[in-house]
């Protein structure tokens, strides 16, 4: 059986290297995306199950990836699963505009990402 995959956008090593770390014990075949303009380009591509996006990015703004993502309608129906710091509440509030699925805080997120999948994953 084919693993799922699952794009990570990410620029700080940490979290990132350990969502990665976490993503492959879970059992899923992982995808480094290389920057937040490259997100539709791969997901289209690719074919992912999700996408986990770090929101916090020097080098772009990464609900607006999110909401590209969302708009097309090749990629829209993919999961997305994006973290910040909790104190970024206007980040976590764009990425919840832009049509991010769930929103949660850095540091829960690879401790908790079990979790966060099925919730992301679940059909309604």
């Amino acid at each position: 059986m084919t693993q799922p995959l699952a794009l990570v956008l990410y620029e700080k090593l940490l979290p990132g290297s350990k969502l990665v770390n976490r993503l492959q014990d879970l059992g899923y075949r992982v995808l480094t995306v290389p920057s937040a303009d490259a997100l539709t380009v791969f997901a289209e591509q690719e074919k992912p199950m999700l996408v986990v996006a770090d929101l916090v990015a020097t080098r772009a703004k990464i609900p607006e990836a999110i909401a590209q993502l969302k708009r097309n309608p090749a990629t829209s129906h993919l999961p997305v699963i994006a973290f910040a710091d909790e104190k970024d509440i206007a980040l976590q509030s764009a990425a919840r505009d832009a049509g991010a699925n769930l929103v949660v805080n850095e540091v829960a997120v690879v401790t908790h990402l079990g979790q966060f999948l099925e919730q992301a994953l679940r059909l309604d």
